[in-house]
């Protein structure tokens, strides 16, 4: 089952038993998905729709901190209580050692050996890690390893 049809089977799984804060979530996943395919005119793949998600996780991640500088409880409750439903759907997360040997190998596959080689060694790990991963801290990672 593709991860599109998981996601509206859940839709569907929560309006039976009505439970309107988790179908509410599953709503905005589900327009954001559709507002991706209306706008590039295709039907999303898995990878595609990870895309999407990946974004709203970080759109949450964001908006997370900033209610808690504010000190926004009610606020900041939403925010994690969307973010732990879409992360749901996501693949397990790569740990710290895992996504180091992805990266090395990554960076010794390339023959990247400076910071100016960064851009390929990131887009090749895109794919690997996609979903898996915040970009942010893979970037770090990837230049550390090529300034040392």
């Amino acid at each position: 089952m593709s991860l599109k049809a998981r996601i509206q089977e859940d839709v569907k799984n929560a309006m039976r038993a009505q439970e309107r804060g988790r179908l509410a979530v599953l709503r905005l996943v589900s327009a954001a998905i559709k507002q991706k395919e209306v706008d590039e005119r295709v039907e999303l793949d898995d990878t595609q729709v990870l895309a999407v998600l990946e974004k709203m996780v970080k759109q949450r991640r964001e908006s997370l901190e900033q209610y808690r500088k504010a000190k926004r409880s009610d606020l900041a409750d939403q925010e994690q209580y969307e973010l732990d439903i879409i992360q749901g759907y996501l693949p397990e997360p790569l740990g710290e050692d895992e996504l180091a040997r992805i990266i090395s190998e990554t960076i010794n596959e390339l023959g990247a050996s400076s910071v100016r080689d960064m851009g390929p060694v990131m887009n090749a790990l895109r794919d690997k890690v996609q979903g898996r991963a915040d970009m942010k801290a893979v970037s770090q990672v990837v230049k550390n390893q090529l300034m040392a």
